[in-house]
């Protein structure tokens, strides 16, 4: 029996191939065959159980995926202290005076009552069509007790295009005869008088005493309550709590005009439904920046009134406005307008 070392070497081929750890075994090729030709097999590095590495016994080893790399996770940035904040608001305010030297009450008027009627007429509809409307009612009814006296049916057709006319005429009738009725004829420059006025609430008698009496009053309709919220100043949807808590971090001096500039600003390019950011000119103090349209062409053609060259809302402007007179009734309404 002639077994010679050809055999041995053969047999420890086998074992070899067992494990399957050769580079040879790999491409498919029977180890036994290669060391019945007395083929060196060469040293074998047996895998210790730990390596991931390893094949199952019989079976070649499976390519390695590269190890995944954990991607950065950006460090969320520090909420806003209520020191910067305040400080970024009256930036907002000082940068919207620029922007708006000219900003004004938008209702056409040229006394107190005709402010007061006229604010009550402009819920639920915009400052426009009010200003074309309310030319034709105080020449038929000039002062309280005109309108105190009037046949309901003739001023609910007078200020039929405001919208809610019938409701409307309840209110503006109530309120001029209380004006006849408990303060001689004239509008009261006392907050806590002009609320009890048929139709009165805060954000009408602000109107009226921040620019009938020059009372300092911040008036928070639909465009402030807005602006205040993107600009987070507040996170209330409560008119009286914005507008207490955004009294704190302006100056009572700057309120009236801080509300005109928010107003103009909302109504203009910062609107409710697409904001025209690209076109915005205090982007970089605006945290809500990007919810509306970015790319300037397309943002400055959302610009309304007279940023985006059509006429105002006003029939009869104040001077150094730079837009151009609204129309009367009937004379075609500015495009693009919003309430």
């Amino acid at each position: 029996m002639s077994n010679s070392p050809v055999r041995a070497q053969a047999k420890g081929a086998e074992r070899v191939s067992g494990e399957g750890n050769s580079a040879v075994g790999e491409r498919g090729v029977s180890k036994r065959a290669k060391g019945a030709k007395g083929e060196s097999v060469g040293p074998v590095k047996t895998p210790t159980p730990t390596d991931p590495a390893a094949p199952a016994p019989g079976k070649p080893a499976r390519p390695t995926k590269p190890a995944r790399v954990a991607k950065p996770v950006a460090k969320p940035t520090a909420p806003e202290s209520r020191l910067a904040m305040v400080r970024r608001a009256r930036r907002i305010n000082r940068e919207l005076a620029e922007v708006y030297p000219y900003a004004h009450p938008e209702l056409d008027f040229r006394n107190p009552f005709e402010l007061l009627v006229a604010t009550v007429l402009s819920a639920q509809t915009n400052d426009l069509r009010v200003n074309q409307t309310t030319p034709a009612l105080f020449a038929k009814y000039p002062t309280p007790e005109d309108l105190a006296a009037a046949v309901p049916e003739e001023v609910e057709e007078l200020i039929r295009p405001t919208g809610f006319f019938r409701a409307k005429t309840k209110s503006i009738m109530g309120l001029a005869a209380a004006l006849r009725d408990d303060f001689g004829g004239q509008v009261p420059g006392r907050l806590e008088d002009l609320v009890k006025l048929p139709g009165v609430g805060r954000k009408t008698a602000f109107v009226v005493l921040g620019n009938a009496f020059g009372v300092p009053g911040i008036t928070v309709d639909t465009h402030f309550m807005r602006l205040a919220r993107r600009w987070r100043w507040t996170e209330s949807d409560d008119p009286v709590k914005i507008e207490a808590e955004v009294a704190t971090i302006f100056p009572k001096s700057e309120w009236t005009m801080l509300s005109h500039r928010v107003i103009f600003h909302g109504r203009r390019i910062c609107h409710a439904r697409k904001p025209a950011c690209g076109a915005c000119p205090i982007t970089h103090l605006c945290p809500a920046y990007g919810e509306g349209e970015t790319d300037p062409e397309k943002a400055r053609k959302l610009l309304k009134y007279e940023m985006g060259g059509f006429p105002g809302q006003r029939l009869n402007p104040p001077p150094g406005y730079p837009g151009r007179p609204a129309p009367p009734l009937g004379g075609g309404a500015s495009p693009g307008g919003e309430a």
